[in-house]
């Protein structure tokens, strides 16, 4: 059984956009503030934005090639080989899940502000059932309700950005002067961050009513996050002290409060509640597809690649990553580890942009005259910008946390022994089935049956 083709452009972008648009990036973009004087942060947001529209190109051309649930995984197949492809996809989907426990640690926080007497385990496991039953029943349903959240969330934020800058009458003025050079490559840097995991919304190439959406709404997402980043950042730091934002784990919650008081706050929950819940659900349905094109290519489990027969969903997928994802959560807030899955993860979005731009690349000169709907123009200008830029972005992430490299290793390393000891029993085993199950001899005209 197939997945159903029902997806539109505007649950394409509301996908990618929720991906990243996560309460964890309102501490992000604080950071992104921190390392400019005077109002340069929207510089360094755009000019991050830009830079992640390289790595968008070039999964826009990869998907027009092999659009496909299994993403990644085919696309760095075809242009390196199969066993490092499932090596790295594996890779990325752990760190991916592991997201989730970051976003929950900060959801947990501004929960703990507001109702200090309601367990915040509490909030993330409703949240957590909700989601999971939303996309039980169906991808449509799911994308429907992911684009009035991700929609809904970009208006608020926007709202939120214009209230403050008119309140304090702002105005854009020196900011040139205040930006060095050291201080705006660490600002990019990180800026980049904000966008990581658009990249998500391609295992829903097989979903889509027309496969040039999933390139377009990629390149959309990201615009409509520059702009939003931008000017809620800008907002924040210009109408709050910066050293009481760095200080906290929810500097969106005290903007929030100094902008419109005990009503801001209880706007901004709101806000946080939502962003969370669509970057678990834009996970859920890009992880969900990921899981379940794997096993059915035998490379996890074949129970991964069942279907339900009335919401053509994948139904034990869908409820595998919720156990996994709340698990996670509960590590985390016992923890207070989140900081470091935030790393992990800028590492390891880093490594995919950089082979992304690496397989254009090589598709090129092994598949020339492959069919590709959409080209990336200019050549080898923009891959090899995005290989370079973001294998640069990775290594200083390795530099200044060594720890994220040293974790990063081990689960290299646990992929690496599934992937060799592992996949090749799944694939025997499917071989063996296969040649077992033989269909039943008709019996030849006049051959007699006997009973006795």
């Amino acid at each position: 059984m197939q997945l159903k083709k029902v997806l539109t452009m505007r649950t394409i972008v509301a996908t990618s956009a929720g991906l990243t648009l996560s309460s964890s990036t309102f501490v992000a973009a604080v950071q992104v503030a921190g390392f400019l004087a005077g109002d340069a942060a929207w510089l360094a947001i755009l000019t991050g934005g830009l830079l992640c529209m390289t790595a968008a190109l070039c999964f826009g051309e990869l998907n027009g090639m092999t659009p496909s649930a299994a993403g990644i995984r085919l696309y760095f197949s075809r242009a390196y080989n199969d066993q490092l492809a499932i090596i790295v996809s594996m890779l990325y989907m752990m760190v991916v899940m592991g997201v989730i426990g970051a976003e929950s640690y900060v959801l947990a926080q501004v929960l703990y502000e507001v109702w200090p007497a309601v367990p915040a385990l509490a909030w993330i496991l409703t949240m957590f059932s909700i989601v999971t039953v939303v996309n039980l029943l169906g991808v449509k349903i799911a994308g429907g309700f992911q684009s009035a959240l991700t929609y809904g969330l970009i208006l608020s934020l926007l709202a939120f950005a214009f209230i403050a800058l008119f309140k304090a009458d702002f105005q854009l003025t020196g900011f040139l002067s205040a930006v060095g050079a050291k201080g705006l490559v660490n600002a990019v840097a990180l800026g980049v961050f904000l966008f990581v995991g658009f990249e998500w919304v391609t295992p829903l190439a097989e979903e889509v009513t027309h496969h040039r959406m999933v390139s377009r709404g990629m390149l959309l997402a990201i615009g409509i996050l520059s702009v939003t980043y931008a000017l809620f950042t800008v907002a924040m730091t210009a109408t709050t002290p910066r050293e009481v934002l760095a200080g906290s784990p929810i500097p969106h919650l005290l903007f929030a409060r100094g902008i419109l008081g005990e009503a801001g706050v209880t706007w901004m929950v709101a806000i946080t509640l939502a962003a969370s819940i669509t970057t678990f659900n834009a996970g859920l349905i890009s992880v969900s597809r990921f899981i379940y094109s794997s096993a059915r290519e035998h490379v996890l489990p074949p129970v991964f690649s069942k279907i339900s027969l009335r919401f053509f969903t994948p139904w034990t997928a869908v409820l595998t990553i919720f156990i996994i994802g709340l698990t996670i959560s509960i590590a985390v807030l016992v923890t207070q580890r989140y900081l470091m899955l935030v790393n992990m993860a800028a590492a390891m979005e880093s490594i995919i942009y950089a082979m992304a731009g690496l397989a254009v690349i090589r598709l090129r000169k092994k598949m020339p005259e492959a069919d590709r709907p959409y080209r990336i123009p200019g050549g080898y200008i923009i891959p090899g910008i995005c290989a370079i830029v973001f294998t640069g972005l990775a290594m200083a992430v390795f530099a200044s946390f060594p720890i994220v490299l040293l974790y990063i290793t081990l689960g290299l390393l646990l992929c690496t022994w599934y992937v060799k000891v592992v996949v090749p029993e799944l694939k025997l085993c499917y071989q063996e089935k296969k040649t077992t199950i033989r269909p039943r001899r008709r019996p030849v005209s006049g051959e007699q049956t006997r009973t006795d």
